[in-house]
């Protein structure tokens, strides 16, 4: 699904952006587990249609 890869990579981008401008709060920990949770659904997936 590259989708998903797309979409998380997104996600981690603006993480970065609001570490390092200090913004956000505890919305950049929200993007986090939101990142996370795409990445695993896309390996996941992908392992999946693999085998």
């Amino acid at each position: 699904m590259p989708f998903l890869r797309w979409l998380g990579g997104f996600v981690v981008l603006f993480v970065l952006i609001g570490v390092l401008f200090s913004i956000g709060g505890n919305l950049i920990n929200i993007l986090l587990i939101v990142a996370t949770i795409i990445f695993i659904v896309d390996a996941l997936s992908s392992r999946r249609k693999s085998t």
